[in-house]
C-alpha cells in the first residue's frame, strides 16, 4: 500500500519498539519460559508467546497469574536483566528507516509497552537517541497501550496534534488500538496473521511487511 491510498506525508512517526524496530522475540520468550516454570505451570511455546504476550506486563500477568503476578513479574525481570540487552538486535533496515525519517524532518519518538526505564536502556545501548527524540514505556503515562495516554505523551510539548500527519507504526494489536484511539494514522508492520479478525474493527491505513518497505512508503 502506498501513500495514494489517501494518507499524508507524516509530521511524526512513532514506532512500537519490540519487533517493529528490535527483535526481542527470543528474549521474550526465555522470559516467558522461566515465569511459567517458577510457578509449576506448563511453559507456553514460542508460538504461544507471539500470539498472547501482547500488552504491558501490570495488564497483561494480573489476568495470567492472579494473586501470584507479582511474584510472577519478579521472575520475568530476574531473566529480562540477565539476558535483554546482550541479545538486542536491531530489525533489517531499522537505522536506514530511523535515519530517512529524520532527513524527512520527522518528528520521531517511541511508543511502547516495555516499562520505560528498561526501554531507555535499550535505546542508549545501540546509540539510537540521534534519531529518537522521546521513548514512552509501561508505567510512564497513567495507562499503557491500547490507551491512547503514551501517543498524547510522546507528543506533549511538540506542538503537533494527533492527527492523520502522525503515523503510530506497531505489529501489534495493541498499536492499532492506540492509534484510532488517540486518531492518528495506524500503520501495521510485519505479517501479523494472527491479527486477521481484529483488523476488521481496528483496520491499519498502511501495511508493509518490514523496515524496508516503510523506507519504500515514505
Amino acid at each position: 500500500m502506498s501513500l495514494s491510498a489517501g494518507a499524508k506525508p507524516p509530521r511524526a512517526i512513532l514506532f512500537d519498539w519490540d519487533n517493529t524496530l528490535v527483535n526481542t522475540w527470543p528474549t521474550i520468550v526465555e522470559c516467558y519460559h522461566d515465569t511459567f516454570v517458577a510457578l509449576g505451570l506448563k511453559p507456553w511455546t514460542a508460538s504461544e508467546v507471539q500470539d498472547f504476550a501482547h500488552g504491558s506486563l501490570r495488564d497483561l500477568f494480573p489476568s495470567l497469574f492472579g494473586p501470584r503476578a507479582g511474584e510472577a513479574e519478579k521472575v520475568f525481570y530476574e531473566t529480562f536483566y540477565r539476558i535483554h540487552l546482550e541479545r538486542l538486535q536491531p530489525l533489517p533496515d531499522a537505522e536506514a528507516l530511523l535515519a530517512h525519517c529524520q532527513s524527512l524532518g520527522c518528528y520521531i519518538a517511541v511508543v511502547s509497552n516495555k516499562v520505560g526505564d528498561n526501554l531507555r536502556a535499550e535505546l542508549a545501548h545501540l546509540g539510537w537517541q540521534k534519531w529518537i527524540t522521546r521513548a514512552v514505556g509501561a508505567k510512564d503515562a497513567r495507562r499503557d497501550k491500547p490507551a491512547p495516554d503514551p501517543i498524547f505523551m510522546a507528543l506533549d510539548g511538540t506542538g503537533i496534534a494527533p492527527d492523520e500527519t502522525v503515523w503510530m507504526v506497531g505489529d501489534t494489536l495493541a498499536d492499532l488500538k492506540c492509534a484510532h484511539a488517540a486518531g492518528c494514522l495506524p500503520v501495521l508492520v510485519g505479517g501479523a496473521e494472527q491479527l486477521s479478525a481484529a483488523l476488521m474493527e481496528y483496520p491499519p491505513r498502511l501495511r508493509a511487511r518490514n523496515c524496508h518497505e516503510l523506507v519504500a512508503l515514505l
